[in-house]
């Protein structure tokens, strides 16, 4: 797909990176990463300019959050559990559920940058669970400003070296993302525990 989308890029450019960055905001599978990575490569050839690729990748990320914390808390809980009956998106639902909760608007952050597969998802989340949204927005706008500035730079200052930075992304990513569902993990287990030994000293 990323090949398709790069065609596209001589034709429509700055509008094409932000329309690709806020879909992606919604769960739709769009390779918006690896979109602004190789824009910041064209930029670097001259073919485009780095700070409008990193103005439109933030301003549809910006846009593109906003709509799915839009549709989240209009939709509420009920939405969740639709999303959560594809076996496919349960799994990360679950584990952006946990960040959410444990950590607020630090998640929607880390979810931005550090973890982004679950990036749309916890906008989502945080609609339906009544994340405020002054808090969620300015999470938001910061994460979307280190991904957007990251990610083209990458590909301004590697341009030769874009596809193998990839790959290091793709498998760093899977990582931290694994190290993420261990400490969500152990840390509902501790809740749990912690829990059963107030019920027991009631008790």
């Amino acid at each position: 797909m990323i090949d398709s989308l790069l065609a596209l890029v001589p034709l429509y450019g700055l509008f094409l990176i932000a329309g690709v960055v806020s879909v992606s905001c919604l769960a739709i599978p769009l390779p918006s990463s690896m979109l602004v990575m190789a824009s910041g490569g064209f930029a670097a050839a001259g073919d485009l300019v780095l700070w409008q690729v990193i103005a439109v990748a933030f301003l549809g990320f910006a846009m593109g959050d906003q709509v799915a914390f839009g549709i989240a808390r209009w939709g509420g809980p009920k939405l969740l559990d639709r999303l959560k009956a594809s076996p496919s998106r349960a799994g990360l639902i679950a584990r952006a559920e946990a960040l959410v909760d444990r950590w607020g608007g630090a998640a929607v952050i880390g979810a931005r940058t550090v973890v982004s597969p679950m990036g749309p998802w916890t906008s989502y989340i945080g609609g339906a669970a009544g994340l405020r949204w002054m808090t969620f927005t300015a999470a938001a706008v910061l994460g979307a400003a280190i991904w957007s500035t990251g990610y083209a730079l990458l590909g301004y200052f590697f341009a030769d070296q874009i596809s193998i930075i990839a790959s290091m992304i793709v498998n760093g990513a899977g990582v931290i993302l694994a190290g993420a569902v261990a400490l969500g993990t152990g840390w509902w287990l501790w809740r749990s525990w912690a829990a059963y030994r107030r019920q027991a000293r009631g008790a």
